[in-house]
């Protein structure tokens, strides 16, 4: 079998009317998506609340994440990365409206946390 090749920074689109969503690669116990959002957010009144572990990593842009027992806002920027243990309530309250944030979201079983 031929290995694939990809580019993340390739088909990122202007301004869309909701977050884009894509697969990159799924195995057992994992699934990889990129995330492109533009201006957007979570529904007022939403949260995820998740079966897995998720780690975020933003690639480009800029987010802001609010978790339920946090009183302060969590700011990412280009590099920025955080792991969300399952079932931490969470909701995404900005992204750049000016410019498309991209993401990585590896969703998980298990995750062993290192300090």
């Amino acid at each position: 079998m031929a290995p694939i090749v990809q580019n993340l920074f390739a088909d990122v689109p202007g301004p869309l009317p909701e977050e884009r969503f894509d697969e990159l690669i799924r195995g057992g116990h994992f699934r990889l998506e990129r995330i492109i959002s533009t201006g957007h957010a979570t529904t007022a009144g939403q949260w995820y609340d998740q079966d897995r572990d998720e780690w975020v990593l933003v690639l480009r842009g800029r987010a802001q994440l609010r978790f339920e027992d946090e009183a302060e806002l969590v700011r990412l920027q280009s590099g920025d990365c955080v792991l969300i243990p399952a079932h931490c309530r969470h909701r995404v309250e900005w992204t750049d409206p000016r410019q498309p944030t991209l993401w990585l979201a590896l969703h998980f079983d298990g995750a062993s946390r290192n300090p």
